[in-house]
């Protein structure tokens, strides 16, 4: 059996507590799981009883929180302040048609290339891990924790990408798979986030004027069988 020490904050990151836990994957060395507030290095000891725990070995302060790590209610707020509509997938067409609409398709490439809306422009606001900081070691190992090997990070270029692509007066209409939402429901009395909506609202955040979003996502457009085309 393979055990990890589980890190538990108290008052201040530097007084911590932890407890054995069975893993659901085989031993690793050297790596790193995080907390709320802060990640610690671990390595494997061994014992003759063939059993595995792990030692502390360092700690390390997460980095700061970036806007697209706010609380929904904070980016709901400033969303619907900023009066950012959703528009469903047969008026998005019509925008897009009509009106010069873009799509913004804010899926991973691999994704994109599957299939989307014609004319759509992508830029992943999400990607795959790509260093190898102490802080990107513990978020893959926390990933992994969960059985999800293809970890993925905000991505830095987002914006940069976008203004590249779009000016500040572009017309857009923000779309990820799920789509999202803002209306309030019974079980949901904020709405629901997702990748196009913190997009949507870092893109009014950086002065982005016509901003709009998918409601339903793609998963609705293409379930409605409207235009794709996909990238070999």
């Amino acid at each position: 059996m393979v055990a990890l020490t589980l890190i538990t904050p108290h008052s201040s990151s530097s007084c911590l507590q932890s407890k054995p836990y069975p893993l659901p994957f085989a031993s690793y060395s050297n790596f790193v799981i995080e907390n709320s507030t802060c990640f610690i290095s671990i390595s494997p000891v061994k014992f003759s009883t063939r059993r595995t725990r792990f030692t502390i070995l360092s700690a390390a302060t997460k980095p700061a929180k970036s806007p697209a790590e706010e609380e929904w209610k904070t980016k709901r707020e400033v969303l619907l302040e900023k009066k950012v509509r959703s528009v469903d997938v047969k008026e998005a067409l019509r925008l897009q048609k009509e009106n010069s609409f873009v799509i913004l398709d804010v899926r991973p490439e691999a994704e994109f290339k599957e299939g989307h809306p014609p004319g759509a422009i992508n830029v992943q606001i999400y990607r795959l891990i790509k260093e190898w900081t102490a802080w990107d070691i513990a978020r893959r190992v926390a990933f992994a924790f969960f059985g999800i090997f293809a970890g993925t990070e905000e991505n830095p270029e987002f914006l940069q990408i976008v203004e590249s692509k779009l000016d500040k007066t572009s017309k857009i209409i923000v779309a990820c798979s799920s789509g999202g939402t803002m209306k309030p429901t019974q079980n949901l009395p904020e709405g629901q986030q997702s990748r196009s909506l913190i997009a949507a609202y870092l893109l009014v955040l950086n002065g982005y004027k016509n901003v709009f979003h998918l409601e339903g996502g793609l998963y609705q457009w293409f379930k409605e069988d409207l235009p794709i085309e996909a990238e070999e």
